[in-house]
């Protein structure tokens, strides 16, 4: 039987993941391959990558069912909409999970609180006490699992320091649930985006080799980010175009 568990440790370390990392994780679990109890087996891998003094995050966005029209959100009880690994994740044992009725993250490790504690404080997806926007604040790592580059939501965060024309939409008044079941009421402006496409991929070819690393791990492409990099030049390349990193939709 193959240790898939040891396979995954060394495609880590081969794309720059070392041990006391604050890494943000997006991942396509079936572009790892098909093996017993996979999302165990990789959170599993990833923790131990990490260590004890490393903090492993990954979001938790639940904004395809927390609308306008169905605004509640439980903090312990509102599924991810991101895929089988964010979602495995949310209910493993020991994480928490920041406060926002459509862009949370879920986090374990070191900096847990220091990640998550604030983002309530914020009313946009993700603002300046967002996971996202802290995550270069301690030199964080972002890992793309068989996803691609494309679903960045740490760009939003990078966008939001800019706001670009087509960036926020209106407010809406959600309730928002706690861990221990009280209510509380809250406006928030949601992402817009109208009549535009994302193109967060853009931003690899603004990264060096050494704040954007490419390889494999076990069958998924992947790619490794430096978040401070992605969020200088991501600012940069912003203020001198609003519109690089998305298309207009053709009508």
């Amino acid at each position: 039987m193959r240790d898939w568990k040891k396979l995954i440790l060394k495609d880590l370390d081969q794309l720059g993941i070392r041990a006391r990392d604050h890494l943000l994780v997006h991942a396509s679990l079936n572009a790892l391959g098909k093996f017993p109890d996979r999302a165990k087996i990789v959170v599993s891998a990833l923790l131990e990558q990490l260590g004890p003094k490393g903090t492993l995050l990954m979001p938790a966005l639940s904004f395809k069912t927390v609308t306008p029209e169905n605004p509640v959100f439980d903090v312990l009880e509102t599924p991810s909409c991101v895929g089988a690994l964010p979602e495995f994740f949310r209910t493993f044992p020991g994480v928490q999970r920041s406060m926002h009725p459509t862009h949370s993250v879920c986090a374990i490790g070191e900096l847990s609180d220091y990640f998550l504690a604030e983002h309530l404080r914020d009313d946009t997806p993700c603002g300046p006490h967002s996971p996202f926007a802290k995550l270069p604040e301690v030199h964080g790592k972002i890992l793309f699992l068989g996803c691609g580059t494309r679903p960045n939501t740490s760009m939003h965060a990078v966008e939001e320091g800019i706001k670009p024309p087509y960036l926020l939409g209106a407010r809406v008044n959600y309730t928002l649930v706690d861990q221990a079941g009280r209510e509380m009421s809250k406006s928030y402006f949601r992402h817009d985006f109208a009549g535009f496409e994302q193109r967060y991929e853009r931003v690899d070819g603004l990264l060096g080799s050494d704040s954007c690393q490419k390889g494999k791990v076990l069958q998924a492409a992947s790619v490794r980010m430096d978040a401070r990099s992605l969020w200088e030049k991501g600012t940069l390349q912003l203020t001198k175009d609003p519109y690089f990193f998305v298309d207009r939709k053709e009508s």
